[in-house]
C-alpha cells in the first residue's frame, strides 16, 4: 500500500487552515502547528470578505456557515466627513454571480469556522508549538518542533504570517515595510442604517469607514499617519479613536458612543511586502502573509491568502512531482495576481498621504477588482 504524502503546515490562520483542509480532503497526511495556544480564536474585530474570498470558502465547504454568520451586501458608498453620500456604486461580484459581492463578519467567528473544518478533516493539530529546525534534502524536510518532537515531511508550508520565522529560516530576506499609515479598529453594535461599507476620505483621518458584520454588529475603522506605538498607552486607545471619529457625521455618532473599552480597540500600522523571484526554497513553500501583505485599503489581504492556499492545494494534489518546477509555477501563477493588488492597495493609501484629493480611488478599485473576477 502506498504511503500518503506528508505535509507540515506552520501557522493556523486563514491560509494555513484552508490548505490543511484541502490537502486532507485529497488524502494527504497533514500536521498543523500553531504558535498561539488559543489558535487565535478570539483576536480581531471584523473582516471584509469579497467574492473571490467567498469562492474559496465555498470550495472549502464552509460557505453555509459563513453566510449564516455574516452580513452580505452589494454596494459601497463614498461619503463626505459629515456623512453626506457623494457616490454609491454596486460592488463587482468577484466570486461569480451566485455569490454576494461582499460579506462582512466578525473575524473570531470566521476563525472558529475554519478551526472546526480543520478538526473535522482529521489533521493532527499542535497548539502553542512552532517549527524550530528545518533540515532539508532532495526528498523532504526533517523538522524539530518547539515541544521537542521531530518529524519527517515531504513538504513544509509556511503559513505563519507577516512576521514569519519560517520565511527567515529558509533565507528569504524580504521583510514587511511600513507605508506611513496606521488603523484604529473596533467592533460595535450596528446602527440600523448601516447596510454596506461607507468610506469617508478626509476629515481628521485619512479614511473613516465601517462594515456590517452581522444583523447586530459592525466593525469601524479610522486611518491616520502612523505614530510610535510606545507613545500611545493602551489604556488610551478608546479615547484616541473617539478623538478621530467624533468629527464624522451620519452613523458615526452612534458608533462613537460605543467606543468606550480600550481593550476592544486595536491599533495597527499598515505594512507592505512582496517576496519576489520565488516563494519557495527546496521543499519549504510560502503562502499568505508569509509571502505578501498589503494595506487593507482594498480589503484583499485574507482573500489573497485564501487564494494562495486553494491554488497550491490544487497544484500539489494534481501533480506527482513536488519539485522546483511545480513550486515556481505556483509562484508565477500567483505573482501575476498578487502584485497588482499589493500595488493598488499601497497606491490608494499613498494618494491620501500625499494629499491628492482628486485621486481616482473608485476607478483604481474598480479596475483592480475586475481582474479578480477571473479564477486565481
Amino acid at each position: 500500500m502506498t504511503q500518503p504524502r506528508t505535509v507540515l503546515v506552520v501557522g493556523g490562520g486563514a491560509a494555513g487552515n484552508t490548505i490543511t483542509v484541502l490537502l486532507r480532503r485529497a488524502g494527504v497526511a497533514v500536521d498543523l502547528v500553531e504558535a498561539k495556544d488559543d489558535w487565535n480564536a478570539t483576536a480581531g474585530s471584523g473582516i471584509t470578505l469579497q467574492g473571490n474570498a467567498l469562492r474559496v470558502l465555498r470550495e472549502l465547504g464552509v460557505w453555509d456557515q459563513v453566510e449564516a454568520s455574516g452580513f452580505g451586501f452589494g454596494s459601497v458608498g463614498i461619503t463626505a466627513p459629515d456623512g453626506t453620500v457623494l457616490h454609491a456604486q454596486d460592488d463587482l461580484r468577484t466570486g461569480g454571480d451566485d455569490l454576494p459581492a461582499t460579506v462582512g463578519m466578525q473575524r473570531p467567528r470566521l476563525q472558529q469556522i475554519l478551526i472546526e473544518a480543520v478538526r473535522a478533516s482529521g489533521a493532527s493539530v499542535r497548539l502553542g508549538t512552532t517549527a524550530e529546525i528545518l533540515d532539508q534534502d532532495a526528498d523532504g524536510v526533517s523538522v524539530r518542533l518547539s515541544d521537542g518532537t521531530e518529524g519527517r515531511y515531504d513538504l513544509v508550508v509556511a503559513a505563519d504570517g507577516l512576521s514569519s520565522t519560517t520565511r527567515a529560516a529558509i533565507g528569504v530576506t524580504a521583510k514587511p515595510e511600513p507605508t506611513g499609515m496606521a488603523i484604529w479598529r473596533v467592533a460595535a453594535p450596528r446602527p440600523a442604517g448601516v447596510v454596506r461599507t461607507d468610506l469617508a476620505y478626509g476629515g481628521p483621518a485619512y479614511i473613516a469607514g465601517y462594515c456590517p458584520t452581522s444583523e447586530t454588529t459592525l466593525y469601524a475603522y479610522v486611518v491616520e499617519a502612523n505614530r510610535d506605538r510606545a507613545s500611545i498607552p493602551p489604556e488610551s486607545y478608546a479615547d484616541e479613536m473617539r478623538r478621530l471619529t467624533r468629527h464624522y457625521g451620519g452613523s458615526w455618532p452612534e458608533i462613537t458612543a460605543h467606543i468606550t473599552d480600550p481593550a476592544q480597540v486595536n491599533y495597527t500600522w499598515f505594512d507592505r511586502m512582496l517576496v519576489e523571484g520565488s516563494w519557495h526554497r527546496g521543499r519549504v513553500v510560502l503562502v499568505g502573509d508569509a509571502a505578501h501583505c498589503c494595506p487593507p485599503t482594498l480589503a484583499q489581504g485574507a482573500a489573497l491568502s485564501l487564494e494562495d492556499a486553494w491554488v497550491l492545494a490544487q497544484m500539489l494534489t494534481g501533480s506527482d512531482a513536488w519539485d522546483d518546477a511545480l513550486f515556481q509555477a505556483y509562484y508565477e501563477r500567483r505573482i501575476a495576481r498578487v502584485r497588482p493588488v499589493v500595488e493598488a492597495s499601497v497606491q490608494i493609501g499613498q494618494w491620501q498621504l500625499d494629499g491628492v484629493r482628486d485621486a481616482d480611488v473608485p476607478g483604481l478599485m474598480a479596475r483592480t477588482m475586475t481582474m479578480l473576477r477571473e479564477l486565481p
